[in-house]
C-alpha cells in the first residue's frame, strides 16, 4: 500500500514562517550587493519590496500564532515600508515632471 504524505497545519504554518524570514533576510543581501556595486552604502527599491513581502508573509503567520507582540511589530513595519516606496515614486515622479 502506498502511503500519502499530506503536510500538518503545523508544517505548513512552519513553511510560511520560514518563507516570510526568507523574503525578510533577502533585503539584506540585496542591499549588500548593491552598496558594494557603488562602493558606497545603499539602499535599492528592491529592498523595500523585498521588506513588504516578508513582513506580510511574518504578518500571516504571526496572526495565525495570535501572537500580538509579532503583530504590532510586523504591522507597524509594514507601515514603514510602503511610506518609503510612496516618498520614493513621489520623488521620482517630481524629477519627472521637472524634466518635462
Amino acid at each position: 500500500m502506498i502511503s500519502a504524505h499530506f503536510w500538518t497545519s503545523e508544517q505548513f504554518w512552519l513553511s510560511v514562517g520560514f518563507l516570510g524570514q526568507a523574503f525578510f533576510s533577502t533585503r539584506f543581501l540585496v542591499q549588500w550587493i548593491a552598496s558594494e556595486r557603488r562602493k558606497e552604502s545603499v539602499v535599492p527599491v528592491s529592498f523595500w519590496f523585498f521588506s513588504i513581502g516578508g513582513g506580510f508573509t511574518l504578518l500571516i503567520y504571526a496572526i495565525y500564532r495570535l501572537d500580538p507582540v509579532f503583530i504590532l511589530g510586523q504591522a507597524a513595519g509594514l507601515l514603514v515600508y510602503l511610506r518609503n516606496l510612496y516618498l520614493i515614486r513621489r520623488k521620482q515622479s517630481r524629477l519627472a515632471e521637472a524634466r518635462a
